[in-house]
C-alpha cells in the first residue's frame, strides 16, 4: 500500500533518470507532513497537477525538531512516508536530513520545484537551482487555516 513508493535518495537519482529519458516532467516538494490534513491532500493534488510524477522530500526526525522544536514531530518519518505514500498523487517519497532541502534538489534536478503559498518564490530553497537548468517554482496558494500547528493548537484548547 504504497511502501514502493519509498526510496532513498540514492535509488531515486536512478528511478528519475530514467523517467527524463522518457521525458517525463518531474514535479518535486518537501515538507514536515507531520500530521496529514486536508490542506496537505489539496497542495500535493495540485503540485502533481505541474508534471508528470510528484517526489515528496520529507524532513527527517531530527530535521522536524530542528525547524519546529521539540515537541515535534508528532508522527514518526516513517509513519509520514507510509501515509504520504498512500496518497494517489504522490510518487515517491524520500528523506532529507538537512533543514533545507537544497542539496537533494541539486542531486535530482526537478523540472518544477512547489511549496505552498505561505512561502515567497524568492525564498524557496533550490528556486535558484531549478531555474538555472531552466525549470519552474510555484507557490500554491495557502488554505488559510489548515495546518499542522493549528490543528495541535485547537487539540491542546479542546482538552483544557
Amino acid at each position: 500500500m504504497g511502501e514502493e513508493k519509498i526510496v532513498s535518495r540514492e535509488a531515486l537519482r536512478g528511478i528519475l533518470g530514467q523517467k527524463r529519458k522518457e521525458g517525463k516532467r518531474i514535479v518535486f516538494t518537501n515538507g514536515c507532513f507531520d500530521i496529514l490534513h486536508a490542506g496537505h491532500v489539496r497542495y500535493l493534488a495540485g503540485a502533481r497537477g505541474l508534471g508528470d510524477l510528484l517526489v515528496l522530500a520529507l524532513n527527517t526526525d531530527r530535521s522536524v525538531r530542528s525547524i519546529k522544536g521539540p515537541g515535534r514531530p508528532v508522527v514518526s518519518q516513517e509513519d509520514r512516508a507510509f501515509v504520504v505514500a498512500a496518497l494517489e498523487s504522490v510518487d515517491y517519497v524520500t528523506f532529507f536530513d538537512e533543514d533545507t532541502p537544497l542539496a537533494l534538489i541539486g542531486e535530482l534536478e526537478p523540472d518544477v520545484l512547489v511549496k505552498g503559498g505561505d512561502w515567497s518564490v524568492d525564498r524557496i530553497a533550490g528556486g535558484d537551482l531549478v531555474r538555472a537548468r531552466g525549470g519552474t517554482v510555484v507557490a500554491l496558494p495557502y488554505l488559510e487555516g489548515a495546518s499542522t500547528t493549528n490543528l495541535i493548537d485547537r487539540i491542546r484548547n479542546t482538552r483544557e
